[in-house]
């Protein structure tokens, strides 16, 4: 079993739950992932909580295609956060007597106010019957890999660095909620998506892969505040024009994979010269889509069947 909240699902996570799904194939065994479905500091510090680089069901699908066989998703709450280090680990073995291994990162903390370290696992191993296995950061320039880095990467919009720190290009996802259909009227409909709580790139205009549902392909993702439109300063939109795509898809969650930063959000005289420029940012990113993403196997619309992790919610 490895233990954490992995959020994005970084190199050093991947290290971390490569070794776990290794030991478990040559052991005869399955492997599991014990995660939260929100960040623990959610609920302990809102105010404080960093955005998050994945949705849960990002973080599921990952790790799924990780190679895990199952995830134990924990309901962190209050009560739950008040759980000592030793509770927490004699629930987890409670709930899988048969657990022979835990692995977990060198820093790892667990437990009420983060009082469970490395050495108390250890020590509750020998006692219950486990082994302990942390494994070592993974260092990248220099620097070790890690959620709070690649947090602010992204909004420093450095997203050739996120992706090396990922292993994989960038994706944003969000459920598409009701907007104000600006945007069919300008012949380009976009879906919106609720984003609060995420990391979020600069404003600006970007080409990207989307996916939803079984359909996948090029897209303009627009973050900003639509300053041609908007007398006042809005919270931040995500608006993405799925090209090709004509279907309703309002309370899906859509996947916007970041290919290239295409150019500043700016505010345009008239609506039709906003109308001409999102035209050409349709071309561009297009032609970039076919240029980068097609290389790596897809093809334009193609449908892309997504995997579900087996998850135990407690």
């Amino acid at each position: 079993m490895a233990i954490g909240m992995f959020d994005g699902l970084h190199l050093g996570h991947q290290s971390v739950i490569g070794r776990t799904v290794s030991r478990a194939r040559n052991e005869g065994a399955l492997a599991l992932v014990a995660t939260f479905d929100r960040h623990p500091a959610g609920v302990i510090a809102p105010h404080h909580a960093p955005p998050a680089i994945q949705t849960l069901n990002q973080r599921l699908r990952g790790l799924s295609n990780l190679g895990v066989d199952a995830t134990w998703l924990i309901h962190f709450d209050k009560a739950f956060s008040e759980k000592s280090a030793g509770e927490f680990v004699r629930d987890a073995v409670r709930q899988f007597p048969g657990l022979r291994v835990v692995l977990v990162g060198e820093k790892f903390r667990f437990g009420h106010r983060r009082q469970g370290t490395v050495e108390l696992l250890q020590n509750l191993g020998r006692e219950l019957g486990f082994e302990v296995e942390a494994i070592p950061p993974v260092n990248l320039d220099g620097e070790p890999v890690s959620s709070t880095r690649i947090r602010r990467l992204i909004r420093a919009g450095h997203l050739d660095e996120v992706r090396a720190l990922l292993g994989r290009p960038y994706a944003l996802a969000g459920k598409v909620v009701e907007g104000d259909r600006l945007g069919r009227r300008l012949g380009f409909p976009t879906a919106n998506l609720a984003v609060e709580g995420m990391a979020v790139p600069p404003n600006g205009v970007y080409a990207a892969h989307a996916e939803v549902g079984a359909w996948s392909g090029p897209a303009v993702v627009n973050i900003g505040f639509r300053p041609t439109v908007e007398r006042e300063q809005q919270l931040i939109r995500v608006e993405a024009h799925l090209i090709g795509f004509g279907g309703e898809i309002y309370g899906q969650e859509i996947e916007l994979l970041f290919l290239k930063f295409l150019r500043p959000e700016r505010k345009f005289d008239d609506i039709g010269a906003l109308r001409a420029q999102i035209g050409e940012d349709c071309r561009v990113a297009r032609g970039l889509y076919e240029t980068i993403w097609r290389t790596s196997g897809c093809r334009v619309g193609e449908s892309k069947t997504v995997t579900t992790p087996r998850t135990h919610s407690s």
